[in-house]
């Protein structure tokens, strides 16, 4: 059947796997349309979590991964995975990974995603593994994340890594594809560049809408 992302808006991103329909941050901005098997949250802000647009493409039988602050938020029958732990949903596995700032603040000693806000998650079918960092930094862990074959990484700095650091990020983690998100107003060019230029890793310049497959 094949793996496919589909970059829906800002965070938000249709994966189909397994003939399953797996949603990561469905936020406002994002339009999805087909009924979702596996919802995944990595926190709870606004921009990652529309309570509204999950409701849209839940059904009884639609799992739902989210930390535990997004519960009240989501309502319902709600699964919480802490950076380590993972599960199995039919044959598609989910980790949950770190995600947090250490270095941008919101006020001093108050980071934007404080560690134990938010995760990420490697979500692996069909012996493929894609990486959802979340809301994050370059952060230590990245080194440890395994085999990915496709990152998603946010690139548009203020809350998360830029476009440099996300390039650092992408050569440590060594996926065969990068996916820049995140990114606001912001051209992840830089990104595609430094990444392209020191490895053999794919940068897919995605439009909101486009749809690509995993290799």
């Amino acid at each position: 059947m094949g793996v496919s992302v589909k970059w829906l808006a800002h965070a938000s991103f249709q994966i189909k796997a397994q003939g399953k329909i797996i949603y990561v941050d469905l936020e406002e901005y994002s339009d999805p349309s087909e009924k979702a098997d596996l919802i995944l949250v990595t926190h709870s802000h606004t921009d990652h979590c529309d309570p509204s647009k999950i409701q849209k493409v839940r059904t009884k039988d639609t799992v739902v991964i989210a930390p535990k602050d997004c519960i009240p938020k989501i309502g319902g029958n709600v699964k919480s995975l802490k950076p380590g732990e993972e599960t199995m949903v039919d044959s598609i596995k989910v980790r949950a990974v770190e995600a947090y700032n250490y270095k941008r603040f919101r006020a001093p000693g108050q980071p934007f995603h404080p560690k134990g806000l938010g995760v990420g998650y490697l979500i692996t079918a069909e012996g493929k593994t894609i990486y959802h960092a979340g809301d994050t930094e370059f952060i230590s862990e990245m080194r440890q994340l395994g085999q990915v074959d496709v990152a998603l990484l946010p690139c548009g700095g203020t809350y998360t890594m830029d476009n440099a650091e996300a390039a650092d990020a992408a050569l440590a983690i060594n996926p065969k594809t990068v996916i820049p998100m995140h990114r606001w107003d912001k051209s992840p060019e830089e990104l595609r560049k430094k990444v392209e230029a020191n490895s053999n890793i794919k940068v897919l310049m995605l439009r909101e809408g486009d749809e690509c497959q995993v290799a």
